[in-house]
């Protein structure tokens, strides 16, 4: 496929790799890759054709397989989550700024998400670079934020109560009567580029540990309109044969809700992290 060149998408997040195929990357390719992921929170590998057992593989290469809760699985591929939004629905999966599993003790490392069915425009996925936001903030608020602790859970969201079961997308999604709360410091250090990353979302995290959460909304309010400043995002516009691999740990992410009335269909595995300090 030629030469892999790996090219910046935006200023602050996300890289953008051509000239490789991932089924027969070397294990040099393999960790230019992973460097770029940790350096840009994002790659967007382009024009890539897998199937899902090459999916499979491929995130074997990057770690342990963590299995949704929550997502339907992809019919014989229990590994393979389905992120999917059909013609007739309305709500997507996502649509909201977030990082996925930060509700689990040991929140998973990141994702492989491989385009499979695709709107003929629209469908885009917005991420923003959390080591980036946390390099914004004053010295006096990054000491403050070094004592903080912050409670996630995905009860809220996913629960029998939770956002989506109000949704055209309740029929699909399982995993309601799971508990999942977690404890983890406002600012953690990345586990491979040591960078400090602040590690807050608004989907999961409900207050700072010892704090209501009335006390604590001011603060993250504010922690989140610095996180979602377009300066620190990117967008990946998907294609045919688009393949994007996230670290959960150094970004958010949203879903753009934008193609009524079509059919999109993703396919994601999500890779097993560590635990968070």
């Amino acid at each position: 496929m030629g030469e892999m060149q790996i090219r910046p998408l935006a200023a602050h997040c996300g890289a953008e790799v051509t000239g490789v195929d991932v089924r027969s990357i070397d294990d040099d390719g393999l960790a230019a890759i992973r460097q770029a992921l940790a350096d840009t929170g994002v790659v967007l590998l382009r024009d890539q054709q897998l199937s899902p057992e090459d999916h499979i593989a491929f995130a074997r290469r990057w770690g342990d397989i963590d299995v949704n809760n929550y997502f339907p699985a992809n019919g014989g591929y229990p590994e393979i989550a389905e992120v999917r939004k059909a013609e007739t629905q309305f709500v997507n999966i996502g649509g909201g700024w977030h990082t996925d599993h930060s509700y689990d003790p040991v929140p998973a490392m990141g994702s492989i998400l491989v385009a499979r069915e695709l709107p003929p425009v629209g469908g885009d996925t917005l991420f923003s670079n959390l080591g980036a936001a946390y390099d914004s903030l004053s010295d006096g608020l990054k000491a403050t934020l070094a004592t903080l602790r912050a409670v996630h859970s995905a009860d809220h969201i996913y629960g029998p109560d939770g956002v989506y079961s109000k949704t055209d997308q309740a029929a699909d999604l399982k995993g309601h009567d799971i508990r999942a709360n977690a404890v983890h410091p406002a600012v953690i250090n990345h586990p491979v580029s040591g960078r400090k990353i602040l590690y807050v979302n608004p989907a999961f995290t409900l207050h700072f540990e010892g704090w209501t959460r009335e006390e604590s909304q001011p603060l993250l309010q504010y922690l989140y309109s610095v996180a979602m400043r377009e300066e620190f995002q990117c967008r990946l516009q998907w294609q045919p044969g688009s393949v994007a691999v996230w670290d959960n740990r150094s970004t958010w992410h949203l879903a753009m809700n934008d193609y009524h009335g079509h059919r999109r269909l993703m396919h994601r595995i999500t890779i097993s992290g560590v635990a968070l300090n």
